[in-house]
């Protein structure tokens, strides 16, 4: 069969061969009490269509994000002449599928258009296209996103603000009135700060959240905190201190995500490093899992066919749980076992193996996995934890395997 279109093939299932499924990455974080567990996708891969085929995995991904599709250069490129095409098409494929969609982003100081970042501005004029911008986009995505990125990556590694455009012709109030824009276009819609480095107590952590309690201090709507999460294998921060960091923008009365996740290595890769990167999933994740306040993991799309790592980082890669012959590695195990459910390998009549996933996370089992939940307030699935590991106690809503 030949699927000519783009947005046909998206959309018409007779043109994909159907996967077998289980309860795989979304069904877990589901069962375990998250909204979702989705990745990241853009629009040149939507022609391939095995990729298109895990994508349409719904027990893997609950939630899609648009990479670059939403972005300043992609909606207006040219002053107040507004393109949504690229947008539309995953917009209609997470629709289609029934996934939530994350919007991303509305005011960021990289792939701007060259009329924004290279334009005569004043602080009034700047303000009044900045708030345009979000206006139309927001307006034309309304009820379509769960959440938008509003502001991307305002502040420096040292917690600074970022010089960028915005800042230097409206200062720091440029981040509250774009929350308050987006606010006005879609009242329903979360809105987030989303950054990377905040994913662990320091000084652009700590600014982060100075940036929340700067948008309430306006007035201003600020739903949750994005954090990144583009970690290097056998560098990645600890689980507790992610939870802890966690715990203190949960303190502020906002939702957090791990919005933009994946675990590069250096090249090639080697089995101790993909042990590694399993173990590095699954402690990230694990944070979020214990952390009642963290909605939900997007990985930073999930095959390394398709990582932005290479081409950005020289000599690294091999980032996302799957790998680019579109096959799981042990990544996709630590992060299902973070999330309470189970991988099981088979063999297949051509002697390759393929894995199988269950979740135990809503008692299926008598046993619960490493990191899988084993007790709290309401929690009626196992409460013993496999050998090696123990119950340990978070708070009266959780309690996890460790």
């Amino acid at each position: 069969m030949v699927c000519l279109s783009a947005k046909a093939l998206l959309l018409a299932a007779g043109c994909l061969p159907q996967l077998v499924h289980s309860a795989g990455l979304d069904t877990s974080a589901v069962a375990l009490g998250k909204l979702y567990f989705g990745t990241a996708t853009d629009n040149p891969e939507l022609t391939d269509t095995a990729y298109v085929t895990q994508l349409n995995n719904t027990d893997d991904f609950g939630q899609i994000t648009p990479g670059n599709s939403q972005k300043w250069d992609a909606t207006e490129p040219s002053q107040n002449t507004f393109t949504f095409t690229n947008g539309d098409v995953i917009a209609d494929l997470a629709e289609a599928n029934g996934q939530k969609l994350r919007c991303h982003n509305l005011v960021w100081y990289n792939q701007l258009p060259s009329w924004v970042s290279s334009g005569t501005w004043t602080n009034a004029t700047l303000l009044a296209a900045m708030k345009n911008h979000i206006t139309n986009v927001v307006t034309h995505y309304k009820g379509q996103c769960y959440a938008w990125d509003v502001v991307n990556e305002g502040l420096a590694d040292d917690g600074t603000y970022r010089d960028n455009i915005f800042y230097q012709y409206i200062g720091e109030a440029y981040i509250p009135i774009a929350f308050a824009t987006a606010a006005a276009a879609d009242p329903d819609v979360k809105l987030y700060y989303n950054d990377y480095n905040i994913e662990y107590a320091g000084a652009k952590s700590t600014a982060a959240q100075n940036i929340v309690k700067l948008i309430k201090s306006y007035g201003a709507k600020i739903d949750g905190v994005g954090l990144q999460g583009h970690f290097i294998v056998g560098s990645t921060p600890s689980q507790s201190s992610q939870a802890s960091n966690m715990a203190a923008f949960a303190a502020l009365g906002v939702e957090v995500a791990i919005t933009e996740l994946d675990i590069r290595m250096t090249l090639p890769s080697t089995d101790a490093l993909l042990a590694q990167q399993k173990t590095d999933y699954a402690g990230t994740v694990a944070a979020c899992a214990q952390t009642s306040a963290c909605v939900g993991v997007t990985i930073w799309d999930w095959t390394d066919k398709y990582s932005w790592v290479p081409s950005t980082f020289s000599g690294q890669g091999a980032a996302c749980p799957w790998d680019e012959n579109l096959v799981k590695k042990p990544a996709y195990t630590g992060i299902l076992t973070a999330l309470g459910g189970t991988a099981t390998s088979t063999s297949t009549a051509s002697g390759s193996s393929t894995t199988t996933s269950t979740s135990t996370s809503t008692g299926s089992s008598s046993v619960a996995q490493q990191y899988g939940q084993c007790g709290g307030s309401g929690w009626t699935g196992a409460t013993t934890c496999v050998s090696g590991t123990t119950c340990t106690y978070f708070n009266d809503w959780y309690s996890q395997c460790l």
